[in-house]
Protein backbone atom coordinates (compact mmCIF):
# COMPACT_ATOMS: atom_id res chain seq x y z
CA UNK A 1 0.00 0.00 0.00
CA UNK A 2 0.94 3.36 -0.80
CA UNK A 3 2.19 5.64 1.91
CA UNK A 4 0.96 8.79 1.42
CA UNK A 5 1.52 12.12 3.70
CA UNK A 6 -1.39 13.74 6.16
CA UNK A 7 -4.20 14.57 4.49
CA UNK A 8 -7.64 14.23 2.33
CA UNK A 9 -7.24 11.59 -0.99
CA UNK A 10 -10.50 11.68 -3.45
CA UNK A 11 -10.75 8.68 -5.23
CA UNK A 12 -12.90 9.10 -8.61
CA UNK A 13 -14.04 5.32 -9.45
CA UNK A 14 -15.65 4.42 -12.52
CA UNK A 15 -19.38 3.40 -11.60
CA UNK A 16 -19.67 -0.68 -11.26
CA UNK A 17 -15.71 -0.96 -10.76
CA UNK A 18 -14.78 -4.52 -9.67
CA UNK A 19 -18.20 -5.01 -9.83
CA UNK A 20 -20.07 -7.84 -11.65
CA UNK A 21 -21.72 -5.44 -14.53
CA UNK A 22 -25.42 -4.98 -12.72
CA UNK A 23 -24.09 -1.15 -11.88
CA UNK A 24 -22.47 -0.11 -14.85
CA UNK A 25 -24.80 -1.63 -16.73
CA UNK A 26 -28.03 -0.04 -14.93
CA UNK A 27 -25.47 3.78 -14.66
CA UNK A 28 -24.90 3.23 -18.67
CA UNK A 29 -28.91 3.33 -19.19
CA UNK A 30 -29.28 5.83 -16.57
CA UNK A 31 -26.61 8.10 -17.88
CA UNK A 32 -27.82 7.59 -22.20
CA UNK A 33 -31.73 8.55 -20.85
CA UNK A 34 -30.31 11.49 -18.52
CA UNK A 35 -28.06 12.62 -21.54
CA UNK A 36 -30.87 12.30 -23.94
CA UNK A 37 -33.07 14.08 -22.02
CA UNK A 38 -30.62 17.09 -21.66
CA UNK A 39 -29.47 16.93 -25.46
CA UNK A 40 -25.62 16.10 -24.70
CA UNK A 41 -23.83 13.57 -25.36
CA UNK A 42 -23.49 10.51 -22.47
CA UNK A 43 -20.83 11.37 -20.03
CA UNK A 44 -18.28 8.33 -18.01
CA UNK A 45 -20.27 8.49 -14.16
CA UNK A 46 -17.99 7.80 -11.12
CA UNK A 47 -18.64 7.03 -7.46
CA UNK A 48 -16.30 9.00 -4.84
CA UNK A 49 -14.68 7.73 -2.09
CA UNK A 50 -12.27 9.25 0.61
CA UNK A 51 -9.48 8.32 2.23
CA UNK A 52 -7.73 10.14 5.15
CA UNK A 53 -4.57 9.88 6.52
CA UNK A 54 -3.74 11.32 10.03
CA UNK A 55 -0.95 10.62 12.20
CA UNK A 56 -3.14 8.64 14.63
CA UNK A 57 -4.77 7.28 12.03
CA UNK A 58 -5.79 6.00 8.16
CA UNK A 59 -9.59 6.33 7.57
CA UNK A 60 -11.77 5.06 4.64
CA UNK A 61 -14.95 7.23 3.90
CA UNK A 62 -17.36 5.42 1.54
CA UNK A 63 -20.96 4.59 1.29
CA UNK A 64 -21.91 1.14 0.41
CA UNK A 65 -24.61 -1.31 0.62
CA UNK A 66 -25.03 -2.48 3.63
CA UNK A 67 -22.62 -5.96 4.34
CA UNK A 68 -24.28 -9.36 5.35
CA UNK A 69 -21.88 -9.28 8.44
CA UNK A 70 -24.22 -7.53 11.30
CA UNK A 71 -21.25 -5.90 13.01
CA UNK A 72 -21.11 -2.42 11.46
CA UNK A 73 -18.80 -1.10 14.08
CA UNK A 74 -16.14 -3.71 12.56
CA UNK A 75 -16.04 -1.68 9.42
CA UNK A 76 -16.74 1.70 10.50
CA UNK A 77 -20.63 2.04 10.12
CA UNK A 78 -21.26 5.99 10.75
CA UNK A 79 -24.97 6.18 9.69
CA UNK A 80 -27.32 4.23 7.94
CA UNK A 81 -30.12 5.36 5.41
CA UNK A 82 -33.05 4.18 3.25
CA UNK A 83 -32.77 3.77 -0.22
CA UNK A 84 -35.74 4.79 -2.42
CA UNK A 85 -38.46 4.81 0.14
CA UNK A 86 -38.59 5.44 4.08
CA UNK A 87 -40.53 1.72 4.77
CA UNK A 88 -38.39 -0.48 2.53
CA UNK A 89 -35.38 0.60 4.54
CA UNK A 90 -36.42 -2.76 7.13
CA UNK A 91 -34.62 -4.73 4.21
CA UNK A 92 -31.10 -5.24 3.65
CA UNK A 93 -30.87 -4.27 0.02
CA UNK A 94 -32.92 -1.13 0.80
CA UNK A 95 -30.51 0.98 3.33
CA UNK A 96 -26.87 2.28 2.23
CA UNK A 97 -24.16 2.59 4.71
CA UNK A 98 -22.06 5.52 5.60
CA UNK A 99 -18.57 4.18 6.80
CA UNK A 100 -15.24 5.96 8.08
CA UNK A 101 -13.62 3.06 8.69
CA UNK A 102 -10.80 2.89 10.55
CA UNK A 103 -7.71 0.86 8.64
CA UNK A 104 -10.50 0.20 6.34
CA UNK A 105 -10.17 -0.90 2.62
CA UNK A 106 -11.09 0.59 -0.53
CA UNK A 107 -10.97 -2.32 -3.03
CA UNK A 108 -11.75 -0.47 -6.09
CA UNK A 109 -8.91 1.99 -5.12
CA UNK A 110 -6.41 0.96 -7.84
CA UNK A 111 -9.22 1.71 -10.77
CA UNK A 112 -9.40 5.41 -10.01
CA UNK A 113 -8.85 7.66 -12.38
CA UNK A 114 -5.61 9.75 -11.83
CA UNK A 115 -5.50 7.26 -8.47
CA UNK A 116 -5.55 9.48 -5.10
CA UNK A 117 -6.23 13.21 -5.56
CA UNK A 118 -4.85 15.28 -2.93
CA UNK A 119 -8.03 17.47 -1.61
CA UNK A 120 -5.68 18.65 1.63
CA UNK A 121 -3.18 18.45 3.32
CA UNK A 122 -4.03 20.37 6.59
CA UNK A 123 -4.53 17.55 9.72
CA UNK A 124 -6.95 20.00 11.25
CA UNK A 125 -9.17 19.40 8.53
CA UNK A 126 -8.88 15.91 8.05
CA UNK A 127 -9.78 15.58 11.56
CA UNK A 128 -12.72 17.95 11.06
CA UNK A 129 -13.60 15.42 8.35
CA UNK A 130 -13.82 12.44 10.34
CA UNK A 131 -15.69 13.52 13.16
CA UNK A 132 -18.22 14.96 10.80
CA UNK A 133 -19.32 11.50 9.25
CA UNK A 134 -22.02 10.59 11.98
CA UNK A 135 -23.64 14.03 11.33
CA UNK A 136 -23.90 13.53 7.71
CA UNK A 137 -27.84 13.72 7.08
CA UNK A 138 -29.77 10.88 6.13
CA UNK A 139 -31.94 11.46 3.25
CA UNK A 140 -33.66 8.93 0.84
CA UNK A 141 -31.45 7.65 -1.10
CA UNK A 142 -31.96 8.49 -5.25
CA UNK A 143 -34.19 11.12 -4.25
CA UNK A 144 -33.88 15.30 -5.23
CA UNK A 145 -33.86 16.61 -1.28
CA UNK A 146 -32.41 20.04 -2.28
CA UNK A 147 -34.80 20.68 -5.58
CA UNK A 148 -32.16 21.02 -7.90
CA UNK A 149 -32.90 17.55 -10.08
CA UNK A 150 -29.83 16.26 -8.49
CA UNK A 151 -30.41 12.83 -6.18
CA UNK A 152 -28.96 12.24 -2.60
CA UNK A 153 -26.61 9.38 -2.90
CA UNK A 154 -23.16 8.30 -2.00
CA UNK A 155 -21.55 11.27 -4.21
CA UNK A 156 -23.64 14.03 -1.97
CA UNK A 157 -22.53 12.56 0.96
CA UNK A 158 -18.83 12.78 0.02
CA UNK A 159 -19.59 16.24 -1.49
CA UNK A 160 -21.21 17.52 2.07
CA UNK A 161 -18.30 16.09 3.79
CA UNK A 162 -15.40 17.81 1.77
CA UNK A 163 -17.07 21.24 1.83
CA UNK A 164 -18.48 21.01 5.60
CA UNK A 165 -14.98 20.53 6.32
CA UNK A 166 -13.41 23.50 4.57
CA UNK A 167 -12.48 22.05 1.42
CA UNK A 168 -11.68 24.49 -1.24
CA UNK A 169 -14.84 22.89 -3.46
CA UNK A 170 -14.62 24.93 -6.50
CA UNK A 171 -11.11 23.32 -7.46
CA UNK A 172 -12.82 19.99 -7.19
CA UNK A 173 -14.23 18.20 -10.84
CA UNK A 174 -14.85 14.62 -11.94
CA UNK A 175 -12.02 13.40 -14.25
CA UNK A 176 -12.49 14.93 -18.22
CA UNK A 177 -15.51 13.35 -20.08
CA UNK A 178 -17.03 12.75 -16.58
CA UNK A 179 -19.79 13.37 -13.64
CA UNK A 180 -20.65 12.58 -10.16
CA UNK A 181 -24.52 12.48 -10.00
CA UNK A 182 -25.73 13.49 -6.19
CA UNK A 183 -21.93 15.93 -6.02
CA UNK A 184 -23.75 19.10 -6.65
CA UNK A 185 -26.97 17.72 -3.71
CA UNK A 186 -24.33 17.12 -1.06
CA UNK A 187 -22.39 21.19 -1.89
CA UNK A 188 -25.95 22.55 -2.10
CA UNK A 189 -27.42 20.92 1.45
CA UNK A 190 -24.00 21.91 2.75
CA UNK A 191 -24.60 25.21 2.26
CA UNK A 192 -28.09 25.05 3.92
CA UNK A 193 -27.84 24.73 7.86
CA UNK A 194 -31.49 24.61 8.12
CA UNK A 195 -31.62 21.33 6.17
CA UNK A 196 -28.75 19.49 8.06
Amino acid sequence: MEVRPAGIYLFWIPLGAGGSGFVRFNGRVYEALISRRERRQPLDLYHTAIEVRLPEGRYIVETMWPSPDTNGSARGVAVVGPVFVNWLSSTRIFRYEVRCWRDGELPDADEAVGGAQPVATEADMARRLVGLTPAVPVHIWGRDVTGTGDMWNSNSVISWLLARSGAEMDRITPPEGGRAPGWDAGLRLAQMPALT
